[in-house]
């Protein structure tokens, strides 16, 4: 039986450029990469070197800080480039990818079989761990921790973002594998978060509490439906777990090879013919953007969404965690007098001299423009309208820009990630970067307190 969650603050982007319900034809990079920086928090230390060859998840490197922690390859291959940065940190490793693949073996594991500790023991070998993260702090998981529950969004209200029940159709088997494992790691529940509108894949599955939301974004972030079903206080942690993500936990118990494939939705007004491609982990952003047809001419490209991607460079791979490509116009462009007439094609929350709330479904062909610059928070009320935790968004920020970690506490550092203010940042006025004011913040309470 399904619980509901109704989000009533928020606000729905709705851009140009929709994936439409349909494949190209897979992608199959030559090479493949893996940026370090996805993995927030992490030491890497190299285990194979420049020249290896490697196998379909053979372990890459570990964090030195948690060695049992196991980042493995995508593709099976030779390791071509290690790209360094500044005290020679680990950057980025590139991977020249094998016609034919071949897989490390690993044992099929099924959870009725399986205790916590043997269960927790094969995602770090096996290279699965990464994909489980935590909160307080945003980061992947520790191991040695007993979360009180996961959570699960099986439902995206991001600007373009992916359709998870048209991608996920046909996997409820590997879905049911990886949520049977997930429930061996918590004496809690483990959360599935679903669309009220539509009949999900998940609806039939077991080992779950299935919860229905309805509302604007950002209620298909995790971050919002934990606020509703089980808030995180002090000293408590919950574990978290991306949808797609489940598919590749549930293969590898299944068959034993680790199969990073991605359904990614290439979206944006930039592309001319917006579909989803499968994929895999560190595929070639060029590659999957000429399948699509996009138009790379003073463009921005997001692994991700507008809100919370990532800037890639069109020579680059897609990102870990990525699950869509995003192709917007840059906003090199300025208008005069842009603040001081009435405004028709942009989306505000505000009704001064702007009308987007006269129609709230019409579709904008955004850039990329902040449209203002940089200045001091002006105390407007706004962000309050668009985000629905129970915690006071700017007071928030200003602790976290002063460093107050008695503020940060209090006021409730520990539930949110950086992503719940994708949406405050957008509307802010002031043109701060509020994720990476939070970012700031979270590291250094983990730094400090722990």
């Amino acid at each position: 039986m399904s619980q509901d969650i109704r989000i009533k603050k928020g606000l729905n982007l709705n851009l140009v450029g929709a994936a439409e319900h349909a494949f190209h034809k897979e992608v199959q990079s030559s090479t493949y990469g893996i940026y370090l920086d996805d993995f927030h928090g992490l030491t890497p230390k190299l285990i194979l070197k420049e020249g290896a060859e490697v196998k379909a998840g053979e372990p890459l490197f570990y964090d030195k800080n948690n060695p049992e922690i196991q980042f493995v390859s995508p593709v099976s291959g030779e390791i071509v480039a290690v790209e360094r940065g500044e005290r020679r940190r680990i950057l980025n490793i590139k991977i020249l990818a094998d016609k034919e693949q071949e897989f490390v073996k690993h044992s099929k594991f099924v959870s009725s079989d399986t205790d916590r500790n043997g269960m927790i023991a094969h995602f770090l070998k096996s290279g699965l761990w990464p994909f489980i993260k935590q909160r307080p702090f945003d980061i992947i998981a520790d191991p040695n921790q007993t979360p009180k529950a996961i959570f699960i969004s099986g439902l995206n209200t991001g600007p373009l973002n992916v359709d998870l029940d048209f991608v996920l159709k046909g996997s409820e088997d590997k879905l049911q594998a990886a949520l049977s494992a997930l429930q061996l790691f918590t004496p809690g529940a483990v959360h599935v978060s679903v669309s009220s509108k539509k009949n999900s894949v998940f609806s039939t599955l077991n080992n779950i509490v299935l919860h229905e939301v309805s509302g604007p974004h950002p209620a298909g972030l995790v971050g919002s439906q934990i606020a509703q079903i089980d808030p995180i206080n002090k000293g408590e942690v919950v574990w978290v777990v991306g949808a797609q993500d489940l598919v590749i936990i549930g293969k590898l118990l299944l068959t034993g090879q680790y199969n990073a494939s991605r359904s990614i939705a290439v979206a944006g007004a930039k592309v001319s013919d917006p579909k989803y491609i499968k994929t895999k982990i560190g595929a070639e952003v060029a590659s999957i953007l000429e399948v699509s047809g996009a138009d790379l001419s003073n463009t921005r490209v997001i692994a991700g969404d507008v809100l919370t991607g990532t800037q890639v460079n069109a020579d680059a791979h897609l990102r870990f965690y990525a699950t869509q490509l995003t192709a917007i116009a840059e906003g090199n462009d300025y208008e005069f007098f842009g603040w001081n007439k009435p405004v028709f094609d942009k989306v505000s929350p505000t009704r001064a001299l702007t009308f987007s709330w006269l129609n709230k479904k019409k579709a904008y062909d955004l850039d990329t423009n902040t449209n203002g610059e940089h200045r001091a928070f002006v105390v407007t009320g706004s962000y309050e309208e668009v985000f629905p935790l129970d915690i006071y968004p700017m007071q928030l920020l200003k602790a976290c820009m002063v460093k107050d970690l008695d503020e940060m506490e209090q006021l409730g550092l520990y539930e949110v990630a950086p992503e719940d203010f994708s949406l405050t940042e957008f509307i802010c006025i002031s043109k701060q970067p509020h994720q990476a004011i939070i970012r700031e913040g979270l590291d250094l309470l983990k730094q400090e307190l722990g």
